[in-house]
């Protein structure tokens, strides 16, 4: 197990009604002004702004509203945010909505407090000083971005979907109740399976060995999920498992499930390109794809690893004889459930042709310059063969 550092100061205020007591948290923080950022109308249809604007109303605070993130949160409405909240003088930014706004509202933090353009601090890999305080209110289980360290935003202008990871941008404070995710529907509830399992698969699937506490928790979180994901999906409103996903998409992404282990995450950054190309893919969707297609061109790097996680995970029985064979069946098992959650299997399905590839790969690679991490570096040929697994 390697050295490592576990740091998760994020207050989890969990259960039915918490976000009744937005206002009293914030209040005892000694909160005055707060700006309220979210997606779509669905928050409002819901009643959740109404009672989230209420409880801040009880405790005598001051909100303003900063509506419109997309999917894929854009850089233009995060340099809106920043201007917004500098002219109103806010001391708090409260995200409520899933990962798209909780990564926009992270950035206008990050603006905010450093004073330097979101987007400059990504691509010039400047590492922040400070953040801005800022809580979520959370409506989808997916991202974790809640307790996370990382948030990702895309410049349309370019085509680019980037990432920054700083334990700075872990959201100081987050409600969570799991009846607000009841109104999910039912195909992005399946890519907010995919993406929780991703953030954990991610971390299960490297070449550390001798890691088995992590690799129990992170196998009991995975089976967990998906023994959730199918009630959730058969019943939307059964609480038990909508909790289950909630609880998960945090503990999923907050770096429990990789400590002592070094986690790349490189499936997530070749997706990150076909998302930031193609506006319409979702994450999960686009992993559900990408992420089968990685462990196939992989596996056989690390057998041992891949057939442990197809028995634990997957259900699949040993062949002590074939282990690799066991593996297999385990990447088979994982793309099958995926598809029975309503993913698609095939790059096509998420609108990437083959003429494609190499400009992805470019992409993803800055041009063959920065091989992505994994079991081997992943350069321009390899990511292509990966586009191609997935076909």
């Amino acid at each position: 197990m390697k050295d490592f550092t576990y740091y998760a100061p994020t207050k989890v205020v969990f259960g039915k009604g918490v976000e009744n007591k937005v206002g009293e948290h914030l209040k005892a923080r000694g909160y005055k002004k707060v700006l309220i950022h979210f997606g779509g109308g669905s928050i409002r249809s819901t009643g959740v702004l109404e009672r989230v604007e209420k409880s801040l109303d009880s405790a005598g605070i001051k909100w303003l509203e900063l509506g419109g993130v997309e999917p894929n949160p854009k850089i233009g409405l995060v340099r809106e945010g920043i201007a917004f909240a500098k002219q109103e003088q806010v001391d708090f930014i409260l995200a409520i909505g899933g990962g798209s706004v909780i990564d926009s509202a992270k950035s206008i933090a990050l603006g905010l407090a450093n004073g330097i353009d979101p987007w400059k601090l990504i691509v010039d890999k400047i590492i922040p000083k400070t953040c801005f305080p800022l809580g979520v209110v959370l409506t989808i289980a997916a991202a974790g971005s809640e307790m996370s360290s990382s948030h990702v935003i895309s410049n349309p202008d370019l085509h680019l979907k980037r990432s920054l990871n700083s334990d700075l941008v872990r959201p100081e404070i987050a409600f969570e109740n799991p009846e607000l995710t009841y109104s999910v529907s039912p195909y992005q509830t399946a890519c907010g399976i995919v993406d929780t399992m991703m953030h954990t698969l991610e971390r299960y699937y490297t070449a550390d060995t001798d890691t088995e506490l992590t690799d129990r928790i992170a196998e009991g979180l995975l089976v967990s999920v998906k023994n959730a994901g199918l009630t959730a999906m058969a019943n939307p409103r059964d609480y038990e498992a909508r909790a289950t996903l909630m609880w998960a998409s945090s503990l999923s992404h907050n770096g429990l499930t990789g400590c002592g282990k070094l986690a790349p995450f490189p499936a997530h950054k070749i997706e990150h390109d076909v998302s930031g190309l193609h506006d319409s893919v979702s994450h999960g969707a686009g992993l559900a794809v990408l992420f089968p297609a990685w462990a196939r061109f992989i596996y056989h790097l690390d057998v041992r690893k891949f057939a442990q996680g197809a028995v634990r995970i997957w259900g699949v029985d040993m062949d002590h004889d074939h282990p690799e064979r066991t593996a297999l069946k385990g990447i088979e098992a994982m793309q099958a459930y995926f598809a029975a959650l309503g993913m698609p299997r095939t790059v096509s399905e998420l609108g990437v042709d083959s003429s494609e590839y190499r400009h992805l790969a470019e992409m993803s690679t800055n041009g063959g310059s920065s091989p992505l991490k994994s079991y081997i570096p992943l350069g321009i040929d390899e990511i292509i063969a990966i586009y191609h697994l997935a076909e």
